[in-house]
């Protein structure tokens, strides 16, 4: 069973900024996707950012966090991170990490459908 482990969520004023922690096993660290979503109250799950986890490995963003939130990983800890800066009331939501193996590109990468592994979330609260 893949077990994903998020951390860093917390409250935060509008324009600032948290770091989210997406901790995995070496094994789906290394031959998996694996993306952030959120889910805001009363709102379906909606995609943020994902890395592809293949050779040559891309990025995708959301175009709501594009030039906010910026993706990176750390493979001595097999941790994903979610940089979140300049952020807004908009972005309130618990963010919930997911992993799909064998990777993803273009829009299968952004389909919450695709990935059949998810954490528990953590939960993020902007003040205006």
């Amino acid at each position: 069973q893949v077990k994903l482990a998020e951390s860093g969520g917390g409250l935060v004023q509008a324009g600032g900024s948290l770091r989210l922690s997406c901790a995995a096993s070496e094994r789906t660290f290394r031959t998996s996707a694996m993306a952030w979503f959120r889910q805001a109250p009363g709102k379906e799950r909606a995609f943020v950012a994902a890395f592809s986890g293949r050779a040559g490995a891309r990025t995708y963003y959301a175009d709501s966090v594009k030039g906010r939130f910026f993706l990176s990983r750390d493979s001595a800890n097999n941790t994903m991170y979610l940089q979140m800066d300049s952020l807004k009331p908009e972005d309130t939501a618990i963010y919930v990490c997911a992993a799909m193996a064998g990777g993803c590109s273009g829009y299968g990468c952004y389909d919450r459908r695709a990935y059949p592994n998810w954490g528990q979330g953590t939960p993020v609260t902007v003040s205006s």
